[in-house]
Order: C-alpha cells, then structure tokens, then sequence
C-alpha cells in the first residue's frame, strides 16, 4: 500500500510517498480502506519540529489525522462496525498515519459516516467538528446572549465554531480575511471584521469569549478585548502555553484556556445530528496522493476558505 512518511522535520519537502505492507488489525482495531484525508493546521506544525515534545523525535514518522473510509476487516472484539460499513474517525494528533491507502484504528476513535456527507465531507468534519464543540460547549462554554469573538474564522473549525456558537444562542463577531467576508456572513455570523481593514484591537467591545483559530493572537492582546470573567481560547498547544496556561487561571478572572482534541463517541455522536441538520461543511480544493506536497504548500499559505482534502482512492 500507498503510506506518507517523512524522516526528518522541515518543510512539505520532508514529505514522501511509500510502499508499505498492509497492517493487521489488532483485537480492538478495525482495517479501514482509506478514501480521503484532510489538511489540518497541526500537520505542518507537527512534521515541522514545533510539536517534539509531543510528538517525539524518533523517524520515521507519519502524517495525517483525520479521514473517512470502508471498513476492510474488524477486530475480533469489535462489536460497533462490520465489513464494507463507511466510516469516519481521527488517529493520534500528533502521530498522524491517516495518509496511507489502510489503515488501522482503535474501535472508539472510529464513527459511522453521516449518509447526507460524501467521503471528502466526512474526512474533513471529525478534527474540526470535535473541535469546534470543545471549543464552544466545553472550554468557552457559550450560553444564550453572550459575545464571542472567533478569530480565524474562515478555516475548517471556524465555519463549524459560527455555527455552533449560534445554535447555542451567542452573538458572533467573526474575523476573516477579505475573500471570506460575504460567506461568514451567510455562515451566521451577526458581525464580520475584514483584518485588512479593522483592527480587532480597535473594535472598543468586550467579549465573553475570545477564540483565536489563526494562532496569531497572543493572550497578552486578547485581554484587552475580554471581559472581567472571560474566556481565551487558542488551539495552539505549544508547552509554553500549557505552562502559562496553568500559571494564569490560578490567579486570573481572565481564563486562557487550550484546545486538544479527542474522538469520543458522544462528540461523533453529537457530530452526526448535526450533519443531520445540514450542518455546513466547507471544502476550498481537493488534491491526489500524488499532490500530497503541493498539497501541503498551498494549505500553509493560510489562504484556505474551509477545509482541503486529500483523495486516497
């Protein structure tokens, strides 16, 4: 089979196409035939060097972290999925593997695909969609009536984080870039701020959450834009952060809080009624395997409006 490694840390350059042997799964793991991966932020971060301490730093190393598929063989002790079932699911943050033609999973990180999603839609909902409703039940915890700032608006959790944060009754200030000001709009958003134009630091409002998706807002300048008892998220889990994380919420009113995401089967649960309710999932381009480095190189440039995806078969 077709598997992405790489062997060092660097660019997309790092970044090759193998043959592998196929795995076999273990009791509780099911073989999934891979149909498509998505392009998370995470990725370039991870095979760039910036994640070591949570990644390691022994090679070879895989890429890739969520994806959809059909199951090829369950484990003995696998009750939840059978032969040919289409499914969806995320493997480790920071080890990666989706990009593989197989692949072998943990039962509990694996879901049944929504049927209103193809494989391209379902690849690209489990990291964002699980994100975003960590981010908006769970660390922001976004009730009725209250101001949230979503920064980085335009990519993958963003689109879902708008959603979700209305569905839950919150006012939604969202900053974009300009060729994303119309569609955050129709997303729901109450106010779009285009960052080529306005500052969001010269908005003069305060927010009950501030959630930064563009990893490019420091919580030293989210303060000035939270109020007393308010809410900083950021999705960068960089050690530092997690330390000064701790340090500040034992003494602060001003929370900063971290996103790392984990597959349950309640958060798959919670995304399929969702996609149920035509929950929008945003696809900017799609690429083949064999793209897989231009791929990567167009998806760092920040440029992207939801998510991209790599076609496996």
């Amino acid at each position: 089979m077709k598997k992405v490694i790489y062997n060092a840390f660097g660019d997309e350059s790092v970044l090759q196409i193998t043959d592998q042997p196929i795995p076999t799964p273990e009791k509780d793991q099911v073989l999934v035939r891979v149909k498509a991966v998505s392009i998370n932020p995470l990725d370039w971060k991870v095979y760039g060097g910036e994640m070591k301490l949570m990644s390691g730093s022994k090679f070879p190393k895989s890429v890739g972290i969520d994806f959809s598929g059909k199951v090829v063989t369950p484990g003995t002790n696998v009750s939840r999925f059978k032969k040919d079932d289409e499914v969806m699911g995320m493997m480790d943050v920071f080890k990666g593997g989706a990009l593989a033609e197989y692949l072998v999973v943990k039962e509990a990180d694996l879901a049944t695909k929504p049927e209103k999603l193809n494989f391209a839609e379902a690849a690209a909902l489990p990291v964002t969609g699980l994100s975003a409703l960590q981010i908006i039940d769970q660390l922001a915890g976004v009730k009725e009536g209250q101001e949230v700032l979503i920064n980085g608006a335009s990519g993958g959790i963003g689109i879902l984080a708008i959603e979700i944060a209305k569905r839950r009754g919150g006012r939604v200030t969202a900053v974009v870039g300009t060729q994303s000001v119309e569609a955050a709009a129709e997303w729901g958003a109450d106010l779009v701020i285009d960052y080529n134009k306005q500052s969001i630091e010269q908005l003069g409002k305060r927010f009950d959450a501030v959630i930064d998706l563009s990893t490019k807002l420091s919580f030293k300048s989210a303060k000035k834009l939270m109020k007393d008892r308010a809410v900083f998220v950021t999705t960068l889990p960089a050690p530092l952060t997690l330390i000064g994380s701790f340090l500040n919420n034992l003494f602060s009113g001003k929370k900063l809080k971290i996103l790392i995401v984990k597959p349950t089967v309640e958060g798959f649960e919670s995304l399929r009624k969702l996609a149920d309710q035509d929950l929008k999932i945003v696809l900017d381009k799609t690429y083949a395997l064999y793209q897989v480095r231009a791929a990567y190189k167009e998806s760092s440039h920040g440029k992207t409006i939801g998510k991209s995806v790599i076609l496996i078969d």
